[in-house]
């Protein structure tokens, strides 16, 4: 996991450093060829920042610093809306504002992200800055009525008829996608600023998920909600499901509430189990989705949901001790090593079907294609074994 983790973010470093216009490189093909002029989207940006200021936390390695504070640099100088306050969600290969929209799920990210680089350099503005987008989410994110939050609003704060993360997701007002990254977030911010409002939100965050965002009957997380927290769909993400689980936990652990830390004990096991039998292929890699309505199983083998198996199951091993978690961990790493590596041009493919064939039109780089996911599974695995 040392060197896998070295490899993978030498490649960022040599690969998408965008030295003509600054920060880093909007998109880049599966043969590393950047796309002129691709817009730069803040998802990509925060977690190329969350990244590697954890890597130096673990490794201290400088250059993994130098590039974090580039990441910092290029956030605050061009992501951060100066008139309206929060983040933009993307601006323009020079980097100036390209959609102005408020996505919560970005200021989360931005937040994660800006926290880790004080966590590992003590820089006070960037706590400050993750603080005031914490403000910010509890203002115009945060819904009393529906004990939730709410997916988007405009650059002025004011109320969007479509509020989606993507294309491909549900335009419904309260997701778990959100909910679960604003959770990740808020856990990071806690570790360093121990404020008594941000104890109770995350606190409340980790009781939606138990009693409103996990379906009870299945331990599979809904996906998209209506106001009324009632499910829009019938989609079961194997991915998110084994990444939520090992999240939760964490959050409880670091909130430090004991009875909340039970429960979340018994979910991530429960979840990790069912995740093992109906989301988990022959050959140990994690399938992409099921959607229940129509019985179609999407078999692609996407990145993501492999490195957070790796974390999920050996989280759910060290929880019990039993070893079948262990090798299942082990076993999604050699497949991983096998099917999306890529040994030519580094990094890893976005996915492979379940021939193992790679997307020749996916990109390596990209507004969701980043070393967030990969790093972090080496990260987690790294901390873990040694601690």
């Amino acid at each position: 996991m040392t060197a896998e983790l070295e490899r993978i973010l030498s490649f960022w470093m040599r690969e998408t450093l965008d030295e003509k216009n600054g920060g880093f490189l909007g998109e880049i093909d599966v043969n590393n060829i950047p796309l002129e002029n691709a817009p730069k989207g803040a998802i990509l940006n925060a977690r190329i920042l969350w990244a590697f200021s954890s890597a130096y936390l673990t490794t201290q390695n400088p250059d993994y610093l130098t590039t974090a504070s580039r990441a910092y640099k290029y956030i605050v100088s061009r992501f951060l809306d100066p008139d309206f306050g929060g983040v933009y969600w993307e601006v323009d290969a020079l980097g100036r504002p390209l959609n102005t929209r408020k996505q919560f799920y970005a200021l989360a990210f931005t937040m994660y992200g800006l926290v880790e680089y004080h966590r590992a350099c003590g820089n006070k503005d960037a706590l400050g800055v993750a603080i005031e987008l914490f403000e910010v989410i509890e203002k115009y994110s945060f819904v009393t009525e529906q004990n939730g939050y709410i997916e988007a609003r405009a650059r002025d704060w004011s109320l969007l008829v479509d509020v989606r993360l993507s294309e491909k997701d549900e335009n419904a007002p309260l997701t778990m996608n959100t909910h679960l990254h604003i959770l990740e977030a808020y856990t990071n911010l806690f570790r360093v600023w121990k404020d008594d409002n941000l104890a109770a939100q995350l606190k409340n965050l980790i009781v939606i998920f138990l009693d409103k965002i996990i379906v009870n009957e299945t331990a599979n997380f809904g996906l998209f909600f209506d106001n009324d927290w009632n499910m829009q769909s019938h989609k079961v993400s194997y991915g998110h499901n084994i990444e939520g689980s090992w999240l939760l936990h964490e959050a409880a652990e670091v909130l430090g509430d004991k009875l909340l830390l039970k429960r979340t004990e018994a979910m991530a096991i429960r979840m990790a189990k069912v995740t093992a039998v109906e989301g988990l292929a022959a050959d140990f890699s994690i399938l992409n989705e099921l959607n229940e309505d129509t019985g179609h199983l999407d078999e692609d083998r996407h990145w993501w949901p492999q490195a957070e198996g790796i974390v999920g199951f050996y989280n759910a091993y060290q929880l019990t001790s039993d070893e079948k978690f262990l090798t299942i961990s082990a076993n999604i790493w050699d497949y991983t090593k096998s099917h999306l590596l890529d040994t030519t041009n580094g990094e890893w493919f976005w996915r492979v079907d379940a021939r193992g064939n790679t997307y020749p039109d996916d990109c390596k780089v990209g507004f969701w294609k980043c070393p967030y996911h990969n790093g972090r599974a080496c990260l987690e695995i790294m901390n873990r074994i040694v601690t």
